[in-house]
């Protein structure tokens, strides 16, 4: 197997971008595309291998993308890998609403890389978790919810770059992913 030397990082968010770059920069060239691709319905997994296998048949090649889930511990794992969809709704302040009535604010912030090497390649994931508690929002609203998820005291918006990249769901799973690329893609 021939050492991968960039990966081309699926996503239009440029905030994911930034941490992917500052995390395995050093490692790989990190590309990006923006590739407009159809949400499907399931798990965390389903979903992220779904749409890694899309994006390397749109791509033709290889391709690396990530899905992001934010599980409340009181709703059974909800909104998980929708946290996209009931933030544009609910905003930050209608997400703590959802747990006003609950006694446990828990939440796990979920982030899941996958990795295919192109069409007809099956992908394989990388999974990073970080547990924390949902509060009301604290910092910069500039990166989805990271004013809401607080870890150890501080929320995600609070923190600088560097502290959030050494404890975050996306570190963590990255962490994953360049143990993976060092040894060789297997």
């Amino acid at each position: 197997m021939v050492p991968l030397t960039k990966l081309n990082f699926i996503t239009g968010n440029k905030n994911k971008v930034a941490e992917v770059k500052a995390i395995l920069g050093n490692l790989i060239d990190v590309e990006n595309q923006a590739v407009d691709l159809p949400e499907i319905q399931g798990t965390v997994e389903d979903i992220a291998t779904e749409k890694c296998r899309r994006a390397a048949n749109a791509i033709g090649g290889p391709v690396l993308t990530e899905d992001t889930a934010l599980e409340f511990h009181a709703l059974g794992g909800l909104p998980g890998p929708y946290i996209k969809s009931f933030l544009d709704a609910l905003g930050h302040e209608g997400l703590n609403k959802l747990l006003d009535s609950f006694e446990t604010r828990k939440a796990d912030a979920v982030c899941t890389f996958a990795f295919c090497s192109g069409p007809g390649s099956d992908p394989v994931l990388f999974q990073g978790r970080t547990e924390g508690v949902i509060v009301r929002p604290r910092g910069p609203a500039n990166f989805g919810w990271d004013p809401i998820f607080e870890y150890h005291g501080k929320t995600y918006a609070e923190m600088d770059k560097k502290e959030k990249n050494v404890i975050s769901h996306r570190y963590k799973a990255l962490i994953k992913l360049q143990d993976w690329l060092t040894d060789g893609g297997h």
